[in-house]
This record gives structure tokens, C-alpha cells and sequence, in this order.
């Protein structure tokens, strides 16, 4: 099966195949550095390096561009509120981005630009929006972009003119001619930092949010590239003015494949900063391992939500363990990849049909079970390898296993509910599992009519 993905700009599965054959060109919304990165953030970042790993497993070069937004409101306003420089803000943001970002094993894309080194290329593109009607300059110095001058806006959000503009909540202020409309080029404001403005043609200034994707995008993979990705939450407006100022620049399509991967919720509310219920990764691997966090995510769609609480990762982190165990009772060998064995090739079909890890992770424990059956090092290495597509499973067995050990009661309360789930639903093998996981690690579990008590094995 060729590998087909969900293009949100077609709502439908398509089969893919790169402009350029045999090499995949991708660009994908990355973070604004103003403070440290939440587990939303995972979750987009884990989501496309899942995607590129995967084009690489294929048999694909892949030039993976994520940029950096290092110019933006509130970044600006964080460096005025710290006073310190927007440069020594973002530079320290981008060094925590990529402790965090390594830690979870997110493979270094092979571009990362920051915002700021593509100012001229943001000029240029605002300059020929002008020329071509499809731009004008405010009152206030700002240079904003005309929606309904651009026929075919809201083709990625689905929507008509008249319905985004029936649900637009922004006043025509500061000489907008639409609410729609959105800036390209802002003048800068008597208390905006030095290193926040840049001279132009327009007066001194800094760039809009939108036109910076579409300058470093356009700039390092050309006027039309293969994929473009992000975050549900930037499919409207971001992307859709993304589009709306490339294509009227440039006359071509900007991405031939959109994708958006899923939020990630705390009870059922999507999690950000601006709503403030947010944990930042720095906050969840105070508890849990970076792979742990890992599969927690890998183990999900990336098109669904995510549910995030501290029971699903510890019955991640269970999960993850049963595979760790299998690597540990067998040496894996080295093995290269056939992808006609009967497990590669399901775990390939799965991945195929736009990137469904979770029947990719089913293989994965089925593939555990005979290993445990048949002490098979080949099998063991065919599960490090496929795993390895994953970015999981590399570490040292006994090493993964024996770390954290030391459960406090509340993990062990997680655990004994989530048996008591099982047992409920009269999934017994999942419930024996449970107890042997924490067996295993010196709790000793005591069924009784009231209900289940724990003590050490010590």
C-alpha cells in the first residue's frame, strides 16, 4: 500500500507522493520562545518527527524545516516585563526548547530559522502584495492584507466569507477596511525595545505573525513544497493567512498536503497557555520519564485528542514496561528491516494509512508476546527496529526498568483503579498484568469484599 495522508485542505485520505521524487520537503509551525514549552507543545513536535522518522524509514530524504518565532507580542512583552533584551529572552528560550525537545527524543529538524534573519524576504513578499492590490497601508503605519481581495480565502477552514466574518469578535480599528483583514507589516510603538523594530519602506517596524511562516517557508523549500504542518488550534486564522499571502504573492499553491495534529486536553478543555491550564513538560517529567511521555503521545492518533492525566501516563509507562520486559528476557540482534516479515508489514501498513500508530504500537506488543513465547533475538531485534521508527525502545532494558521503582501512593492508587477498571470490564489479563508490573516493583497487592489493599514486598 502506498502511504496516504489526511489533507485537511481536501478533507479526505490521499495518496502521497513528493513533488520532487524520492525527496519530501516539509515545513511545520514551530514554537514562540517566550517562556518554557507545554505539553502541547510535545505533542505537536512528537507528532511530526513521528511523520519524518517515518518518511525516512521509507526510503525518503526528508528536508525538515520548523521554524522559530523569536518576534511577537508577547515575547516583547515578557523581555519589557523581565527587563532584559528580546534577543537574550529568545536565545535562552530556544536552549530550554531544545533540552526539552532532545530529551523527548524530537530529532533536530534541517532548518530551524528564526523569524528575525528573514525580515527582508517578509518585506519583499508584503511589497508584491502591494503591487498586486492584495495589501495597502493604514493610517497608523501598519500594512495590512485584504481578505476579500484574495478570491478563494477560507478554502482550508471550510468556511465562506460571510460565516468567518459573522463570528469575527475584532472591531475595524486602526484603519482595517475588514475586520478580516490582518497585518503584514506593523509600525513600531514608542515603547517597543530597539531590537523589536527594522527599518522599511513602510517606516520603522516589525513584521505581522502570519507573513513570517510564509517568507521562511518559501525561502528554504520553495514557492510550493510537499507538506505543511501544526497544531489544530493554527489551521484558522494562521494558516488560512498563510495561503491567502503566499498564493497571492507568489500565484502558485504554498503546500500541496496540510496537516493538523490533535490537542491536547485537561478535562476536555483544549491545554494552552492563554487559558492557563497548562503543565509544562519541565512539570511532567518531575513524574514520569521522557519516554514515558513519549509513548503516551506516540500511542495516540495524531489527528485525536489526548486526554492528558497522571493515569494515563502511568498506564503508559506500564505499557511501555511490558514491551522493555520482552527486550530484557532476549538479546535483540542487530537486524535490518525486511519489510515483507508478517509483522513489518502490518506495522508498515498501519503506518502507511496516514501514520496509525496505534495499530503500529498493537504490532509492536504482539510482537512482544512471541518474543516472550519463542525467545527469538531475531524477533527482539525486528521489535528494537520497528520501535526505533517509533523513537522508542533504544534505551538499555534493565536500565528503563529498574529506573523509578520508588512508587508513591498516589501512582499506586492510579494503578489499583486502573485494575479495578479492568476487572470491572472482565479484561483479566490486563488486570494480572497490572498486579505482576507491580510485583515487580515490591507492591504486593490484597484483593478483599471491600476492596484492594497494598503493602511491600520488603
Amino acid at each position: 500500500m502506498s502511504l496516504r495522508i489526511y489533507n485537511t485542505l481536501s478533507r479526505a485520505l490521499e495518496d502521497f507522493s513528493p513533488i520532487e521524487p524520492g525527496h519530501v520537503r516539509i515545513y511545520v509551525c514551530g514554537i514562540t520562545v517566550y517562556d518554557l514549552c507545554h505539553v502541547g507543545h510535545a505533542r505537536a513536535n512528537i507528532a511530526f518527527d513521528l511523520v519524518q522518522r517515518w518518511l525516512k524509514a521509507s526510503g525518503l530524504r526528508v528536508t525538515f524545516v520548523r521554524n522559530i518565532t523569536d518576534i511577537e507580542d508577547k515575547i516583547i512583552r515578557r523581555a519589557v516585563e523581565n527587563r532584559e533584551t528580546v534577543r537574550a529572552l529568545t536565545d535562552r528560550m530556544i536552549g530550554e526548547m531544545y533540552h526539552d525537545f532532545d530529551a523527548l527524543g524530537i530529532e533536530r529538524p534541517t532548518h530551524d530559522p528564526r523569524a528575525t534573519d528573514y525580515v527582508p524576504q517578509m518585506l519583499d513578499i508584503v511589497q508584491q502584495l502591494e503591487q498586486k492590490g492584495l495589501a495597502y497601508r493604514a493610517e497608523g503605519g501598519d500594512v495590512n492584507f485584504a481578505v476579500r481581495r484574495f478570491p478563494g480565502y477560507g478554502k482550508l477552514s471550510g468556511k465562506t466569507l460571510d460565516e468567518l466574518h459573522a463570528g469575527e469578535r475584532v472591531a475595524v480599528l486602526e484603519g482595517k477596511e475588514d475586520p478580516l483583514d490582518f497585518v503584514l507589516w506593523k509600525s513600531a510603538k514608542p515603547t517597543e525595545p530597539p531590537d523589536a523594530q527594522w527599518d522599511s519602506e513602510y517606516g520603522r517596524g516589525r513584521p505581522g505573525w502570519h507573513i513570517e511562516c510564509s517568507a521562511m517557508a518559501c525561502a528554504l523549500l520553495g514557492k510550493t513544497f510537499d507538506i505543511h504542518g501544526g497544531g489544530a488550534d493554527l489551521q484558522f486564522p494562521h494558516h488560512e493567512n498563510e495561503i491567502a499571502q503566499s498564493e497571492g504573492a507568489n500565484g502558485q499553491p504554498l503546500a500541496r498536503f496540510w496537516m493538523h495534529n490533535g490537542f491536547v486536553n485537561i478535562d476536555d478543555e483544549k491545554m494552552s497557555k492563554s487559558l492557563g491550564n497548562f503543565f509544562t513538560i519541565r512539570d511532567v517529567l518531575k513524574l514520569f520519564d521522557t519516554e514515558t511521555l513519549r509513548f503516551f503521545m506516540v500511542r495516540a492518533h495524531y489527528r485525536s485528542a489526548l486526554n492528558y492525566s497522571d493515569v494515563h501516563l502511568d498506564d503508559a509507562r506500564g505499557a511501555l514496561r511490558r514491551l522493555y520486559t520482552a527486550l530484557e528476557l532476549v538479546r535483540a540482534d542487530a537486524v535490518t528491516i525486511d519489510w515483507a516479515d508478517p509483522y513489518a508489514a502490518r506495522f508498515k501498513a498501519a503506518m502507511d494509512n496516514d501514520f496509525a500508530t496505534p495499530e503500529a504500537v498493537a504490532v509492536l506488543f504482539e510482537l512482544a508476546g512471541e518474543v516472550n513465547r519463542g525467545k527469538s533475538s531475531q524477533l527482539a531485534g525486528l521489535l528494537k527496529a520497528l520501535g526505533a521508527c517509533l523513537g522508542i525502545l533504544q534505551g538499555e532494558p534493565t536500565a528503563f526498568l529498574r529506573a523509578g521503582t520508588h512508587l508513591d501512593e498516589s501512582h499506586i492508587a492510579a494503578m489499583i483503579e486502573l485494575r479495578a477498571q479492568a476487572k470491572k470490564v472482565r479484561d483479566f489479563a490486563q488486570a494480572d498484568r497490572i498486579r505482576n508490573e507491580l510485583l515487580a516493583q515490591g507492591v504486593v497487592l490484597k484483593d478483599s469484599p471491600t476492596g484492594t489493599t497494598w503493602e511491600s514486598a520488603s
